[in-house]
C-alpha cells in the first residue's frame, strides 16, 4: 500500500467518524427534546454598538460581515426599519479567531 493510498484511507476514516459523531449528537439532542440553553443571558448588539465595541471597526464593515455570513445575526422586524442584532459573544469570537490566524 502506497503512502497516498494510506492517506486517502485515513481521510475516509476521519470523515466517517465525523459523520458518526454528528449523527450521534443530533440523536442525543432530539432525545432531549430541545437544544440546551445557557443560563447566561445573551447580549445582543446593534450594528452601531458592534462598531463601538471593537476599536477601529466601522458600521459598514459590520454590515458587510453580516451579509457575507461571517457573523451570525438576527433581523428584528421587517422592511427598512428593522434592526440587525448580533451576539456580542459571536462578534468577539470572530475577531479572536481571525486575530489568532494572522
Amino acid at each position: 500500500m502506497t503512502n497516498n493510498q494510506k492517506e486517502v484511507l485515513i481521510a475516509e476514516i476521519i470523515t466517517l467518524l465525523r459523520n458518526k459523531l454528528t449523527v450521534d449528537t443530533a440523536a442525543e439532542i432530539s432525545k432531549q427534546g430541545a437544544i440546551p440553553v445557557s443560563s447566561q443571558p445573551v447580549e445582543m448588539l446593534t450594528i452601531k454598538e458592534c462598531a463601538e465595541c471593537v476599536k477601529g471597526l466601522s458600521a459598514h464593515t459590520v454590515r458587510q460581515l453580516v451579509l457575507q455570513g461571517k457573523i451570525p445575526s438576527v433581523r428584528t422586524g421587517a422592511g427598512k426599519n428593522s434592526k440587525i442584532l448580533i451576539s456580542k459573544t459571536a462578534l468577539l469570537a470572530y475577531f479572536n479567531e481571525i486575530g489568532g490566524a494572522a
